[in-house]
């Protein structure tokens, strides 16, 4: 096993490293040859349910992601987060991530997605689906990209049903798939576009980098660009924290205005394939897969793979000791050592964004100019940036632990510099400090200190639970979208 997991790793090394450099291959500068791409995907290939009975142990196993039913309130666990996205609506909901099984029921239920009445309302884009469900890889193929992106996250309610599954991953409807073979496959354009940019083209990848590149599909930074909101990777100048955030600076891109400091926010999203890649792991070729969905043996002796995608240490013996010798304990304590340092780092590093988000507001409500205010703001954002990175990609701690830390320590030192930088400025402006800042101790008194009307949007949550989705889902059955017997 050990030789056959060099030999994985070796094929693997190749694209992890070649993928923290911006390619410079002529042929990706070329005419955009996946706008518009068609996929073999249809109606059918998008039901899970009709792979039950044919590949019943890779069905069962993706079905026990079912069993992440708790919901952790992370704002509830850390109220700073809502005074760091003040104004942006993950300060009203932020949840810890639960199984691919409920992709589409978390994002139909989290306040974010608002309570739109028609098609046409709602807070949201159609981009807001994107990682949810293999029916967008039916629909992108149907409309275009541009038909796809482009309208209101509500426009798709009743077409987008079945959470992430087989048809994301897998060309289910391909003669190779149909002989038991992985027939692995990317359908959404922008994730193979992003992909070349960074030199991991997926047609020509081994199947090693394939299985990684899989994973890209959504465990990646991604923001909505132009006018029809498209999903869009930041990776024109490599994966790395300054690399990106140099390609937003370009483009003088922000996702949005922070409601306290008005700053020019980021907020990445999960760049979980990112960070791997500089990881030791990712170095060496150890993939997602190899830790999280590895070959397992049934009850008759048959071999799988677990869809039941999940913590490694829940599949020790299967995982890492495949190319560990520690016990599972001196592992666990290892990688939470690890994680205890990362997360003092990230604590830190809030708390500092907490005191400059409200003494910019300090600042601003005692007169300050957008000139005077313009360099710091412009810290806070990159101090931010460095702070969401970090933390957006849950499993840091492990995957990259050095550069979590490093990134977070530059982190630190940028949001120092905003701070003395608004020192200055309310000196200037005759303002005593230090700047009080309110009692954000729990979630309900943070959001009130931002100023979120969060009964509000409850209710408006409410009432489209009980009358919209309802009749997305009717509609949907009609349409063979979803079993009859769907609940």
């Amino acid at each position: 096993m050990l030789l056959l997991l060099a030999g994985t790793a070796s094929m693997g090394m190749v694209s992890a490293q070649a993928a923290e450099q911006p390619a410079n291959n002529p042929a990706t500068q070329t005419a955009d040859k996946y706008k518009d791409m068609k996929f073999d995907i249809d109606k059918v290939a998008v039901r899970n349910d009709l792979y039950a009975e044919k590949y019943p142990l890779q069905y069962q196993s993706w079905l026990s992601t079912k069993q992440s039913e708790k919901i952790g309130d992370a704002l509830e666990e850390d109220p700073r987060l809502v005074v760091l996205w003040g104004g942006y609506l993950f300060s009203s909901e932020y949840n810890h991530p639960r199984g691919h099984f409920y992709a589409v029921t978390d994002v139909r239920n989290i306040l974010r997605t608002g309570g739109p009445k028609d098609e046409n309302s709602g807070p949201q884009p159609a981009a807001c689906w994107t990682c949810k469900s293999p029916d967008v890889a039916r629909l992108i193929t149907e409309k275009g990209e541009d038909g796809y992106f482009g309208v209101k996250w509500a426009k798709w309610g009743s077409e987008i049903v079945n959470p992430i599954g087989c048809a994301d991953c897998h060309d289910t409807n391909s003669a190779a798939f149909a002989k038991g073979e992985p027939a692995l496959r990317i359908a959404r354009p922008h994730a193979l576009r992003a992909l070349d940019k960074v030199n991991w083209n997926f047609e020509r990848s081994d199947k090693t980098d394939k299985r990684a590149a899989i994973c890209a599909n959504c465990h990646v930074e991604y923001y909505f660009a132009g006018d029809k909101k498209t999903v869009t990777f930041p990776w024109d100048n490599g994966l790395s924290v300054d690399q990106m955030q140099k390609y937003y600076d370009d483009l003088d891109f922000k996702d949005w205005t922070h409601s306290l400091s008005k700053a020019p926010m980021l907020k990445a999203q999960h760049p979980d394939f990112e960070i791997w890649t500089m990881g030791m792991h990712g170095k060496n070729g150890v993939t997602c897969v190899d830790c999280h969905m590895p070959k397992v043996q049934a009850a008759d002796g048959q071999v799988y793979t677990d869809h039941n995608i999940g913590n490694p240490f829940d599949n020790f013996q299967n995982t890492c000791a495949n190319c560990h010798d520690q016990s599972k304990e001196k592992l666990e304590g290892i990688v939470n050592s690890r994680k205890e340092r990362v997360n003092t780092m990230l604590i830190t590093l809030e708390d500092q964004l907490v005191h400059a988000h409200f003494e910019a507001k300090a600042a601003w409500d005692a007169g300050a100019t957008a000139d005077e205010m313009k360099d710091a703001l412009q810290d806070i954002r990159h101090a931010q940036w460095r702070w969401d990175y970090a933390a957006a990609s849950h499993g840091a701690f492990i995957h990259a632990p050095e550069v979590a830390l490093s990134v977070l320590g530059s982190g630190v030192d940028k949001a120092a510099d905003a701070r003395r930088k608004l020192a200055v400025v309310l000196t200037r402006h005759n303002v005593a400090q230090p700047v009080a800042i309110p009692d954000i101790s729990t979630k309900a008194k943070a959001q009130a200190a931002v100023g979120i009307d969060i009964e509000k949007q409850k209710r408006e949550k409410e009432e489209f639970l009980r009358t919209v989705v309802p009749q997305w889902d009717k509609e949907a059955k009609e349409k063979g979208l979803l079993p009859a017997d769907a609940k």
